[in-house]
């Protein structure tokens, strides 16, 4: 038979005690448990954001017809930033001087780019003209399903803009402010809205319909902005008005 090998007792329950210890597990830092949540009120990484103010976004709101919009409180920082002087003179103004209507390619001039685009529906000839179509003017809420029924209405009128600042500019600005098609300055409206318009400023004249103040104001107020042309005191105060009635 082989030698056998006793073990004390002592040892024995010192064996145990020690493989007992490696099971634990390991006490947090200070004796507090190591999956406890942060203290109320620490940041978590997980938490949303806080929703943007109105106006953070200076994209157009849902529901805008014109292109180019910046939001209502863009407008009235812009609106604040322009410069205030008395209306111009006429002197020298022609509408000649700003070349309209371009050609746009595609046997298309701005006109009828502006047709198709403020419309629905529509459908255009071989030359680009509009022959079929709905259109709802921003002006008057009226729908017109006749092109020849709708006029293309310059936002900043062609002498608004001279009596503000386009006096001074060449022949190649003139052009450019005539035919915009990126910014509010042009849209499809209904003759008699725009004709009874005429060239009057915001102060003179406003869209019968409240409904449209808001995108009004905005568009006004981008392209005066954006053409650095200059404002009286009541056209500032009636674009302050229809800004308010903007929902944000």
């Amino acid at each position: 038979m082989g030698r056998q090998i006793r073990v004390s007792g002592a040892l024995l329950v010192a064996l145990l005690l020690a493989a007992a210890a490696g099971c634990s597990d390991p006490v947090a830092p200070g004796g507090g448990d190591p999956k406890a949540s942060a203290p109320a009120g620490s940041p978590s990484a997980g938490a949303p954001k806080p929703p943007k103010s109105p106006g953070d976004d200076a994209n157009p709101a849902g529901g805008d017809v014109l292109p180019g919009l910046v939001s209502a409180a863009e407008a009235r920082t812009r609106l604040a930033g322009l410069k205030v002087a008395p209306v111009g003179t006429m002197a020298g103004y022609s509408r000649d001087k700003f070349t309209h209507w371009a050609q746009q390619g595609n046997k298309c001039d701005t006109r009828e780019v502006v047709l198709e685009r403020d419309g629905t529906g529509v459908t255009q000839d071989a030359e680009c003209k509009a022959v079929s179509g709905n259109w709802k003017s921003l002006y008057d809420g009226v729908v017109v399903t006749e092109a020849g029924k709708m006029d293309i209405d310059h936002m900043v009128p062609l002498a608004e803009g001279w009596r503000s600042g386009a006096a001074g500019w060449d022949s190649a600005r003139r052009k450019a402010f005539a035919n915009d098609l990126t910014r509010p300055q042009l849209l499809a409206v209904t003759a008699a809205s725009n004709r009874s318009k005429g060239d009057q400023s915001p102060d003179l004249w406003q869209p019968p319909d409240r409904a449209s103040w808001c995108q009004y104001g905005r568009a006004w107020t981008t392209v005066k902005s954006t053409y650095e042309l200059t404002v009286t005191e009541p056209e500032k105060k009636m674009l302050t008005t229809m800004l308010d009635t903007c929902a944000s």
